[in-house]
């Protein structure tokens, strides 16, 4: 038999900009989207809903677990991914979209 999974969705919206070097990007917004798939069960929901609260309306810049970095989708799925799994969950992959054709994931064999 397979393994059981089960898969939430989340969308927020949450302001970010660029600063590196030779590219700067000013302040801008869009509605972002995560996705949590976990094993053996465990509903992500309360987990993700509090995450999503966090970032929900924010400048990403300014999150403490993100400071002093440049919150690209990749970071956020990282972010996310480590919050989940310190909460006890046993996440098989989260996915960050930050516009339609444009997503990052973590998967627990690419951390």
């Amino acid at each position: 038999m397979g393994t059981f999974l089960l898969s939430i969705r989340r969308p927020f919206v949450a302001d970010h900009f660029h600063d590196l070097p030779g590219f700067v990007e000013a302040r801008h917004g869009h509605n972002w989207e995560a996705e949590v798939t976990c094993a053996r069960g465990d509903d992500p929901g309360p987990a993700l809903d509090a995450w999503v609260a966090r970032m929900d309306y924010s400048l990403l810049n300014q999150q403490e677990t993100l400071a002093g970095r440049n919150p690209t989708a990749e970071l956020l799925a990282q972010d996310l991914f480590r919050c989940l799994e310190a909460g006890g969950l046993e996440v098989a992959r989260v996915k960050v979209r930050e516009k339609a054709n444009y997503w990052a994931s973590c998967s627990r064999d690419a951390r």
